[in-house]
């Protein structure tokens, strides 16, 4: 789906990908930046990736017939019934294409692991 070498940052990855799931992948990263400012930003297992304090927070991954999303095994319980009607994994979710991006869904995945790194870092809102 990719080009032939390994993407640098996010921007690369994205601009690797066809041009016409751009928008689709920008807006997650937009999500996950407005919802994580801290979290930092790298490649990971060949993605984008999200970290706090070191820690997985989220990934995602454009693919031929749908965006892949990895808010790790627990985020992913948390929204079981939500998540039902599309293909999953342990800890992964496959947005298809053909379907409109459930951003409302994302922002609270995100949020949801957010929260719950901060609790098991014992960080407050603030930091």
């Amino acid at each position: 789906m990719r080009g032939n070498s390994p993407a640098k940052d996010v921007d690369d990855y994205i601009q690797q990908c066809p041009e016409a799931i751009h928008a689709r992948l920008h807006r997650i990263r937009e999500i996950i930046r407005n919802e994580a400012p801290d979290a930092q930003e790298s490649i990971s297992y060949m993605m984008p990736a999200y970290k706090m304090k070191g820690k997985p927070l989220v990934y995602f991954g454009g693919y031929p017939k749908h965006i892949g999303f990895y808010a790790t095994p627990a985020g992913h319980a948390a929204f079981a019934a939500e998540l039902s009607t599309y293909i999953q994994g342990k800890g992964s979710v496959q947005f298809p294409h053909n379907r409109e991006l459930p951003e409302d869904l994302i922002i609270r995945m995100v949020r949801f692991r957010v929260r719950q790194e901060r609790e098991a870092g014992g960080l407050s809102k603030n930091k």
